[in-house]
């Protein structure tokens, strides 16, 4: 992809998230402690991904007997232990597997599991139980512990057309970049400054938040990553593009805690094969191409990669050669810091629930080790141990 067509296609749009999305700069009695200089990317696997043909068990009889037509054939599977293996499809991750730069964390999910798509993301994205309901993303709650440095341009970027999801919060500056900025900026101009404002102090408060990050943004688009050039060519897709972005964003010296990633699509239910391997595929590609960059220009230890997603599917493949929601599933920890191997205990296909697998490992504890190995805060309000994978 050239330059002009990258840019077009990556940075045609700065979007300023408004309340309930964002609100007031963070409090200035909060110490900015931690280690804010590293960023966690967030990639969101939209739709609930299918665990079981992402990381196979191919040696349990139980995965072919629940399907039939989806099962992976053992001599397809990349092997990682004697147990379990990579979809094929995701080949290009194995050097970082290899050089312990990944980790798997296995069996993740919550107890008494909500299939719904919108209350699920919700519980992941806010960090509560299933049958509570709270109104802060887990990030913007650690943010309440610490608050990134006042002179960050944001305290998390997000790219893509989806909500911020963990970044949610009253006190969370938040930069969206999405495809179409003129129509967003043209909102926040269109306010009538000279008469409605000076009637209206909290329009005023509000319209002033607007205006900071607003060209917190430009700033960063116009100033700083149209002139970095990657060492990499990315692959041109939604995800690729999105990681282009961080990538430049990085490169050019953008202090962010935060950059959240989303890839839709994988809500599996019918003829899932191709669909699943294209989504795979994309994932590992972008991925790959994400971490040969950051190698290059010296940045792979301030990076952290974390997939994650609402739920996964059933062990049972359906009448339309799909998947339907189900509840555990294995993520992916990436990053020049991170000790690779596998994480937790993969789930039972001899032991299920409703017919569905039993968590193994709570998906705070993958919380617990961002905010406490990876940032170096208390978090406090997280009870879950830590996964001890990050040097």
């Amino acid at each position: 992809m050239k330059r002009r067509e990258f840019l077009e296609k990556t940075t045609t749009a700065i979007a300023i998230l408004t309340p309930p999305f964002i609100a007031g700069l963070p409090s200035a009695t909060l110490a900015a402690k931690g280690e804010w200089a590293r960023t966690l990317i967030l990639v969101e696997l939209k739709g609930g991904n299918d665990g079981l043909n992402t990381i196979v068990p191919y040696a349990d009889p139980n995965y072919r007997k629940f399907r039939p037509n989806l099962a992976l054939g053992r001599d397809k599977v990349i092997t990682l232990n004697e147990r379990l293996g990579f979809h094929p499809i995701l080949e290009p991750l194995l050097p970082l597997w290899n050089d312990h730069q990944m980790a798997v964390a296995l069996g993740v999910g919550y107890p008494d599991p909500n299939l719904s798509h919108f209350r699920s993301i919700d519980i992941w994205d806010t960090g509560s139980d299933s049958d509570v309901v709270m109104n802060d993303g887990w990030i913007s709650q650690l943010f309440t512990e610490s608050s990134p440095p006042a002179h960050y341009a944001a305290d998390a970027i997000v790219l893509g057309r989806y909500r911020p999801g963990p970044i949610i919060g009253d006190n969370a500056r938040i930069i969206s970049l999405a495809n179409e900025p003129n129509k967003n900026l043209k909102k926040a101009s269109k306010i009538d400054t000279a008469s409605n404002l000076r009637a209206n102090p909290a329009l005023l408060h509000l319209l002033k938040k607007r205006l900071d990050l607003r060209e917190a943004a430009e700033a960063i688009i116009a100033k700083r990553i149209e002139n970095v050039v990657m060492s990499n060519v990315f692959p041109d897709t939604n995800l690729g593009a999105q990681f282009a972005v961080a990538a430049r964003l990085l490169s050019a010296g953008v202090e962010i805690p935060v950059i959240k990633l989303s890839i839709n699509g994988f809500d599996t239910h019918v003829k899932q094969e191709q669909l699943h391997s294209e989504l795979l595929g994309e994932v590992a590609g972008a991925v790959t191409t994400f971490a040969t960059e950051m190698k290059a220009q010296g940045l792979w230890e301030k990076v952290l990669i974390m997939t994650y997603s609402e739920f996964g599917r059933r062990p049972a493949e359906n009448n339309s050669i799909g998947t339907d929601h189900g509840t555990s599933a294995p993520h992916f920890f990436l990053g020049g810091k991170v000790k690779g191997g596998f994480y937790g205990q993969q789930p039972k296909l001899v032991d299920l629930q409703n017919g569905n697998m039993k968590h193994t490992l709570h998906y705070r504890s993958l919380y617990a080790t961002l905010a406490r190995e990876w940032w170096g805060l208390d978090a406090y309000n997280i009870k879950e141990k830590s996964l001890n994978l990050i040097s």
